[in-house]
């Protein structure tokens, strides 16, 4: 299944290229996806691992017909500025703990499609991250024809929660502690 470009008024939404390591590793800097006690040169080779298992990853998933996993680059028709990474993921977490999904105090690890984005710190506020967001989604209801989205964030993430009610997520919180991090989960269903 290829995955080819997606525009919207503001936005390209596309798959990453070589030519982004430096602006993905801002990002991933400014969002803590590098080692803060690694030095500049450990994170940037980090990041260029990451972007060539992510460029070798589009590769290979369509080569097998596979659904088109990954994070795309965000970026601003305007003045072609990257604004951050926006994605289609496994995510795998205790769903069936969720008021939806029956509530069941250590529901065993099941899988979603989940979505995800990130943007530069200095490009929040406007939108972006909705746009992106939404134009996927578009994309995963009309072409991968799926049933379902979820993203996750943490409690107190309000900015990520009030773009999943943007997008018209049902917002579920973990009504148990364990595991730590599964914390608040978007919920959309596509095709009903």
């Amino acid at each position: 299944m290829d995955f080819p470009p997606i525009e919207t008024s503001r936005l390209v939404v596309r798959p990453v290229v070589a030519e982004d390591i430096g602006a993905c590793h801002e990002l991933f800097q400014a969002i803590g996806f590098t080692d803060r006690e690694s030095g500049e040169t450990e994170t940037r080779t980090q990041c260029l691992s990451w972007l060539n298992w992510t460029v070798q990853n589009y590769r290979e998933l369509a080569r097998r017909k596979q659904p088109p996993y990954g994070d795309r680059a965000v970026v601003v028709k305007d003045n072609g500025r990257f604004a951050g990474l926006v994605g289609l993921v496994p995510l795998l977490a205790p769903f069936g703990q969720l008021p939806s999904f029956g509530r069941v105090e250590r529901a065993p690890f099941s899988a979603e499609v989940g979505l995800f984005w990130a943007l530069l710190p200095e490009l929040r506020g406007h939108g972006f991250a909705t746009e992106a967001a939404h134009a996927l989604l578009g994309y995963a209801r009309e072409t991968m024809k799926l049933g379902r989205i979820m993203a996750g964030t943490a409690y107190d993430n309000t900015p990520s929660i009030a773009v999943m009610q943007r997008l018209g997520m049902r917002i579920e919180e973990n009504p148990y502690p364990d595991p730590a991090w599964f914390q608040i989960t978007g919920i959309l269903e596509l095709n009903r």
